[in-house]
């Protein structure tokens, strides 16, 4: 497309994405600037409109896009980062406290984990321990799907004793 052209085509359409530039921002300096890069980025493009294609869509696209990418910037370089009260969940957290109910709770757990099959405890065990799922599956000699789907349903198993034992829901106490 050659410049005398595209001019031509975009003088035809010019109120119409003054229109739709404001109707996007809804302030018009915003507005200004988003025609100012649409025309910019329609004009570099220029050689990539197919002829005989509707002009009109081809440039109202580049400019939804524009704004649209620009909305993505504005988000994300206005977002606040909270600040964190709880600070436990931190790699450098070390809190080794525990206390007799911790102990007891946790011998129960283990009392749990225990009664379980074995099909399901081993995998179980291992993964809390800090294997990895193909590592897992190395050393029991079963494919990986097997371990994921017995480790699933291990956890399944201790939820339900869990909640029956002590009626919480481990899942959304946490």
């Amino acid at each position: 497309m050659t410049t005398a052209i595209f001019n031509a085509e975009i003088n035809k359409i010019k109120s119409l994405l003054i229109g739709f530039s404001m109707k996007l921002t809804r302030n018009q300096e915003n507005a200004k600037d988003l025609m100012q890069e649409t025309m910019m980025r329609s004009f570099a493009n220029r050689d990539r409109f197919k002829e005989g294609t509707n002009f009109k869509a081809w440039v109202t696209t580049i400019m939804y896009n524009s704004y649209i990418n620009h909305y993505r910037r504005a988000k994300t370089k206005n977002a606040v980062i909270k600040p964190i009260e709880d600070l436990s969940f931190l790699p450098g957290n070390t809190s080794t406290e525990m206390n007799g109910e911790k102990i007891i709770l946790l011998k129960e757990l283990r009392g749990m984990v225990n009664d379980l099959d074995d099909k399901y405890a081993i995998p179980f065990k291992m993964y809390t321990e800090g294997y990895h799922y193909n590592e897992i599956a190395e050393k029991m000699d079963l494919p990986m799907g097997t371990i994921k789907s017995r480790i699933f349903y291990a956890r399944k198993k201790l939820s339900a004793k869990v909640i029956s034992r002590y009626d919480i829901n481990p899942l959304k106490a946490a």
